[in-house]
């Protein structure tokens, strides 16, 4: 069971600029591309950073700030300000770019976006150049997994490789990504657990059951006989 790879999902046919690219010509990509941000690469491929629209939309909501410009120089105010002077992209650009590698996860660039902010990665080599880019419409791709693929991730990676549970004592149905669990395990904690590996699988929506059990194993004491005879405190070491 694993979740599917950046590399899956990733756009390969990339729009970049170089350092030097003026800020119009900048904003006629950016239109052009129907894009919101694009990565500034050097000659080698390399990464340097990216220019987005909101790096762009600095210029014109510090348009009157130069009136003010010899209080800031007086206090050494920078930041906004100086880049809302920017014309050319390595001014312009927010560095480091935020990246992921193509072997990362779906999971993982999900993560790195909302931690971080953004709406989109470039994906890297091991050098820093540029292979793709992976965006937030891209990662929502794994919702458009078959039913039936999703359904076989579950009974043969979940249920069989991962917990060692006889598929035929669980019912699986799954409708637009929507996972119903039925049937009888053998503990109770079981349960709990089969529920989160499942809403791991890539493509699943929500995960509903009507899960039963054999036997209670959350209030037994140490040392105390499970099922088939195991005591609490050996099955704890598994």
């Amino acid at each position: 069971m694993g979740h599917q790879l950046v590399r899956s999902v990733m756009t390969t046919d990339v729009v970049t600029i170089d350092p030097d690219a003026h800020f119009t010509d900048i904003v006629r990509t950016l239109r052009s591309a129907r894009i919101s941000a694009v990565p500034v690469a050097a000659a080698d491929g390399r990464i340097l950073g990216v220019v987005s629209e909101a790096d762009l939309l600095r210029k014109e909501a510090h348009a009157d700030d130069a009136c003010r410009a010899p209080a800031r120089r007086l206090f050494g105010g920078r930041g906004t300000a100086d880049k809302s002077r920017a014309e050319v992209a390595r001014d312009l650009m927010t560095s480091p770019a935020v990246t992921i590698r193509a072997d990362g996860t779906v999971v993982d660039a999900a993560r790195l976006m909302e931690r971080r902010g953004v709406k989109r990665l470039p994906v890297v080599d091991a050098d820093g150049r540029l292979e793709g880019v992976v965006s937030r419409c891209d990662l929502l791709r794994v919702f458009l997994r078959g039913d039936r693929e999703i359904h076989d991730e579950i009974v043969g990676d979940v249920l069989r490789r991962a917990l060692w549970i006889n598929p035929a004592t669980v019912s699986v149905t799954v409708d637009a990504g929507r996972v119903h669990l039925a049937g009888s395990l053998e503990t109770r904690s079981l349960v709990p657990l089969v529920v989160r590996l499942c809403r791991a699988v890539d493509g699943v929506v929500g995960v509903t059951h009507d899960l039963r059990y054999d036997y209670d194993d959350t209030h037994v004491r140490p040392g105390s006989r499970g099922p088939r005879g195991i005591t609490d405190t050996w099955m704890a070491r598994l």
